[in-house]
């Protein structure tokens, strides 16, 4: 992950990392936790293939909850 990052521009790692704090904020997670790292993953993946413009609903879209957060919908389901 951070070989992937480094190949990224300043401008491009700004995006990234404010893209993942915002998804980190909304999903009630750490950027250091499980979570975190798979949404900085994602994140980078998608910059290097273009997305920049919506990244962060392109994020959402790509890992949908997270998995406590979708724990929780099911516990409180039943």
């Amino acid at each position: 992950m951070l070989q992937s990052l480094i190949t990224l521009s300043d401008q491009d790692i700004e995006v990234v990392i404010t893209a993942v704090r915002q998804w980190c904020t909304k999903n009630h997670c750490e950027i250091d936790s499980n979570d975190g790292r798979r949404a900085l993953t994602v994140a980078i993946d998608l910059v290097q293939n273009s997305a920049r413009d919506r990244l962060l609903q392109n994020l959402t879209e790509r890992l949908g909850p997270r998995s406590g957060e979708m724990d929780a919908q099911i516990s409180g389901a039943g």
